[in-house]
């Protein structure tokens, strides 16, 4: 038996992003958007919907561009911190000593620590109610060849992303299947699932010997992070990490685009 709720938001799991902006000021920001999606392929095109009152919001509307940075598990503590702090009060970069890369077509910083980097275009702004829809074009896209194989294939699962559902974060579970699995004929399938069984051991093996990125933990909780005061974080619950803000460290290999497949506060 189901129950009736009045209409409201209950399209879950949704990617967890991390937009980054930078106003005409030159002030980098970072904000947490989980209303964001694909709206296109040919041309490549995204969406985010943020509220006017975000201080990223007048960024975005300024200069027309923003990049989408995919996060992961070891990024979930800072992706929940900027969607609570406002970029208004602090440099969120600088807070969470995350780190910036340039970007190729647009004048945005990139999330270093991110595995998946989407330079965006603003096409469309429109206004529905509660938030503001920025309809995108992709212009470039940036892939870590951490999780690039020796076929040039691309495997974000590796990165561990991170899913936002009604309030909550979630690591991805179990592969289920691949596209097209369902109607697949008896000998591709078993075929397949021969070659998955070495690739999932390898994928455990990874796991547990990984180390763990910056931006995965910056303090205790984010209910003690939001008593103290900027100055007070910044000194107490910085990442710990040789890396100094900003610098750009990163050796990238020939960028290449990637196929798409695809909170919010300030």
């Amino acid at each position: 038996m189901k129950v009736s709720w009045k209409p409201g938001n209950m399209l879950y799991p949704l990617p967890a992003v991390l937009v980054s902006t930078r106003g005409r000021d030159g002030r980098d920001n970072l904000l947490t958007v989980a209303w964001t999606g694909t709206i296109n392929t040919n041309p490549p095109m995204v969406y985010i919907s943020v509220r006017k009152s975000r201080y990223s919001y007048q960024a975005i509307h300024e200069t027309g561009v923003f990049a989408i940075n995919l996060t992961t598990e070891d990024l979930a503590f800072a992706t929940d911190f900027c969607g609570v702090r406002s970029g208004r009060d602090l440099d969120k970069f600088e807070a969470l000593n995350l780190h910036k890369e340039e970007a190729d077509k647009i004048a945005v910083s990139l999330l270093s620590e991110s595995p998946v980097n989407i330079e965006c275009r603003v096409t469309e702004e429109k206004e529905l109610g509660s938030h503001v829809m920025f309809l995108a074009e992709v212009l470039a896209v940036h892939a870590d060849s951490d999780y690039v194989d020796e076929k040039q294939s691309f495997h974000l699962e590796k990165a561990h992303p991170i899913v936002y559902s009604h309030g909550t974060y979630f690591g991805l579970g179990k592969k289920l299947g691949t596209f097209g699995f369902s109607v697949m004929g008896a000998k591709k399938k078993k075929a397949a699932e021969k070659a998955e069984k070495p690739v999932d051991q390898a994928k455990k093996q990874i796991r547990k010997t990984e180390p763990k990125k910056a931006g995965q933990s910056a303090g205790k909780n984010v209910k003690s992070v939001k008593k103290q005061s900027a100055k007070e974080y910044k000194g107490k619950d910085r990442i710990k990490t040789d890396r100094k803000p900003g610098e750009n460290t990163r050796k990238r290999p020939e960028r290449r685009p990637a196929e798409q497949k695809g909170r919010n506060r300030s």
